[in-house]
């Protein structure tokens, strides 16, 4: 059909991978009004990005999804909305690690203080 004016195909789309973000997620005591609530927040290095809390632990694993899509995007200069609160996953168990991908960024969401350059020391 020949080459068409003003169209671009793309065999791949480039994706960039590497991204982590450190979070914090945490059960506060009950408050005043006798509810517990869930504290999270979301890092980048040594720099507070984000914290909030909510009453329910599903609730502020999507906080934490959210608001470290929108940082992402934001990083890369995209200007497209963050995945719906629907989309994102409820599931994070203590202690683990969760890829969040979003096309062509994606992110880790890692526990926050876990010592990942440590080498381990033979003992004896």
């Amino acid at each position: 059909m020949g080459d068409r004016a003003g169209s671009v195909a793309f065999a791949s789309v480039p994706t960039f991978q590497g991204l982590e973000f450190d979070y914090a997620l945490h059960l506060l005591p009950p408050g005043r009004m006798g509810f517990s609530r869930w504290r999270w927040e979301l890092w980048h290095g040594s720099t507070l990005l984000a914290t909030g809390w909510r009453t329910d632990r599903g609730a502020a694993v999507r906080a934490l999804q959210g608001h470290g899509a929108r940082v992402a995007l934001r990083m890369f200069g995209l200007r497209r909305e963050p995945p719906a609160p629907a989309t994102l996953t409820r599931d994070l168990a203590p202690g683990r690690a969760l890829k969040v991908e979003l096309g062509a960024v994606s992110f880790t969401l890692m526990p926050r203080g876990l010592d990942r350059d440590l080498v381990p020391v033979a003992a004896g």
